[in-house]
């Protein structure tokens, strides 16, 4: 019996992405590894977006890295 916990943010995801998540995790573990989709078990865990991090940092703060850095390529781009 798989077991697939996918975690996102808390930021307004629609009960028709969770859908298509749930069917897609399934469909992948059925194709992928044969299993059976009556006994495939998925879970969505929503976490709030103040309590999410990435490359240690507050994940509001890693997207505005992200954006700046981002920004500064395609203006070195130009020239």
């Amino acid at each position: 019996m798989p077991y697939v916990n996918i975690r996102i943010t808390r930021e307004g995801v629609t009960e028709d992405q969770k859908r298509a998540l749930i069917k897609g995790a399934t469909d992948l573990l059925v194709d992928v590894l044969n299993k059976n989709p009556a006994t495939t078990i998925v879970t969505i865990d929503e976490v709030e977006f103040e309590n999410w991090g990435i490359g240690g940092l507050p994940a509001e703060e890693y997207r505005a890295k992200i954006k700046a850095e981002k920004a500064a390529a395609e203006a070195a781009a130009k020239g």
